[in-house]
């Protein structure tokens, strides 16, 4: 298990007023950066390919062009992590790492969800149906290419269920859809 590259406020008010003070110096220095109020991180810590995501939006889970580009779906560079919330739901994003929110119901946010262990993370992440049934979903905003793409990618996987993609492209409204773009014959 990597060690937590986050520092919080509580952290480092518990080792003393001195100490608080000297984490403010260094965000001051430049030798900390200020994630959001009271989360610090070493710059180094924040080059990585993954953040903490549970340290910084509690409860969100990786979705779209990050989870895309985890499952080796397309070859799309996310400029940004995607985090999925319930909709509604009110989060103070930090100044870095650029972070995009999609807020979504209930169904649509409990639907798929697993766990993975990204760059020593442990990260909650929507699975693979699931993503390609997002891109479906979202293929207006996305693109017909990169939604073909994802869709090809998956169609090649080893791995691959599509019972349990028909699933929940019927759960997520997009059964009729996907059909097409798998009856038109996706070539692989």
């Amino acid at each position: 298990m990597r060690k937590k590259r986050f520092i919080t406020a509580g952290m480092v008010c518990e080792q003393g007023r001195a100490k608080y003070y000297a984490t403010l110096q260094q965000v001051r220095q430049g030798d900390l950066v200020r994630v959001k109020r009271g989360v610090y991180a070493k710059e180094i810590d924040l080059a990585d390919v993954m953040i903490d995501v549970e340290a910084i939006v509690p409860g969100g889970i990786l979705c779209m062009y990050s989870a895309w580009a985890y499952y080796a779906l397309t070859t799309q560079v996310p400029p940004q992590y995607d985090i999925a919330i319930k909709r509604g739901r009110k989060v103070v994003l930090p100044e870095y790492p650029p972070i995009t929110l999609h807020n979504l119901s209930d169904y649509s946010l409990n639907l798929g969800v697993t766990t993975a262990t990204i760059s020593g993370f442990n990260v909650k992440i929507f699975d693979v149906e699931k993503c390609v049934c997002d891109a479906v979903k979202f293929r207006n905003k996305i693109g017909i290419d990169v939604c073909t793409e994802i869709i090809k990618e998956y169609l090649k996987r080893r791995d691959r269920n599509i019972a349990k993609l028909m699933t929940y492209a019927q759960t997520l409204r997009v059964a009729k859809i996907l059909g097409m773009y798998l009856a038109m014959g996706v070539q692989v």
